[in-house]
């Protein structure tokens, strides 16, 4: 068996090519979730214990066996595969992850356990403002686009759990990057002075390469158009407080589908549930891509694209809007144009809404939800970017101390 680690994103390949000269080679990529190898996919007749850092839980190991049996039937082997595993989420043990940089990272049992932290942190928040469970630790933020509630909420998870903070607000113009240095050089130069560095880019994919230069848990904050996980994990915490499941719900993603990375990163969550019906609405030159359609469909969420607004909300659980995002646009102001305004909650889209459903944004706003809407119980944008207080305060303790 052939096991090959790759990076920081914590992907490996199984193979069976040394088990068997006539055994048929397949492989099994996966995300830190390890319960998904089927017999299918292992089909070598021993026993493995697979141990790495970046996937398995300190001091534990996946214990993969194969037994054998003859079909009763037609007389071919038969192969069963048995997983032992033990629990991954005992307090003070190692966090699966070293960094957080997308969305597939994770699986439902890792989320469960990162809102139950995140609910303890909101115990911290209101009852212990004098916490220390950091205390001694620095973390890095490096925004090199624009932030409020990110960067804001990242620096305020930190100080509330007794940490402390160095920021960089407009990394792209008050940092070395404005000379010309790399990133990979920045990343290297900023862990020698912090614990973990949380960064915001405008490239897509500068997470990654972010995480694979440093020694330190990076998260990403948002890289460009690519993903933004943490807005995902409050998104989806979210959802769980205001519905009260995430089993079996239908959500509307509305507005800038293409150049939205909080959309993208929320539909790679929302796959890990059953049931799932997603809707795509959004103006025809900012589409969701056909990766995340493709995703969907490959882990069998449905999906369905319409230009009715009003339907599409007298259908769903919840209705997750977003802007048009004009600095995605460059010059072509005039697409921008096309696709601004189109979508917009307002009172009527909240009266087409079922009583228990639930309008969300990452914001910042501008005018496609308009000001009239905040006073119905039903807003909870808000009480969303509340939420991403105790998401990164969780994150943050997980990163630095473990469970």
């Amino acid at each position: 068996m052939a096991m090959a680690a790759a990076s920081s994103l914590f992907t490996y390949s199984f193979q069976e090519g040394m088990c068997s000269q006539k055994t048929k080679t397949c492989s099994k990529k996966f995300m830190c979730n390890y319960q998904n190898l089927t017999p299918n996919q292992l089909g070598c007749s021993m026993l493995m214990y697979l141990k790495h850092p970046r996937s398995l839980h300190s001091e534990k190991s996946l214990i993969l066996e194969e037994t054998e049996r003859l079909s009763k039937h037609n007389r071919t082997l038969c192969r069963a595969l048995e997983i032992e595993n033990s629990p991954s989420f005992t307090l003070g043990n190692k966090f699966q992850l070293d960094d957080v940089i997308e969305a597939q990272q994770f699986d439902r049992d890792i989320l469960n356990a990162i809102f139950e932290v995140a609910r303890d942190m909101e115990k911290i928040e209101k009852k212990s403002p004098g916490s220390q469970i950091l205390k001694g630790y620095l973390m890095a933020t490096l925004f090199y686009e624009p932030s409020t509630r990110t960067r804001l909420s990242f620096e305020s998870a930190m100080k509330r759990l007794g940490g402390e903070v160095l920021t960089t607000e407009n990394a792209r113009e008050f940092s070395s990057a404005a000379k010309g240095e790399t990133l990979e050089d920045s990343i290297r130069t900023v862990e020698s002075y912090s614990d973990i560095i949380v960064m915001r880019h405008f490239e897509s994919g500068a997470a990654k390469r972010a995480a694979a230069t440093a020694g330190i848990p990076v998260i990403n904050a948002g890289d460009g158009p690519g993903q933004h996980p943490t807005q995902a994990l409050l998104d989806v915490y979210t959802v769980e407080r205001e519905i009260g499941k995430l089993d079996g719900i239908k959500v509307g993603l509305v507005g800038d589908l293409a150049n939205g990375r909080t959309v993208r990163s929320l539909a790679y969550l929302l796959a890990k549930y059953e049931d799932v019906k997603i809707y795509f609405v959004s103006p025809d030159v900012v589409k969701m891509k056909d990766d995340i359609k493709d995703y969907l469909t490959s882990m069998n969420i449905e999906w369905e694209e319409s230009a009715d607004l009003m339907e599409v909300a007298s259908k769903c659980d919840v209705v997750y809007q977003t802007r048009i995002q004009r600095e995605r646009f460059g010059e072509r102001t005039d697409l921008y144009e096309e696709a601004r305004g189109k979508y917009i909650v307002d009172r009527r889209v909240l009266e087409a809404m079922p009583e228990h459903a639930v309008v969300m944004h990452p914001l910042p706003r501008l005018d496609e939800i308009t000001v009239d809407v905040d006073s119905d119980p039903r807003a909870a944008y808000f009480r969303q970017a509340k939420n991403g207080l105790y998401i990164r305060m969780a994150l943050l303790k997980l990163l630095l101390v473990g469970w």
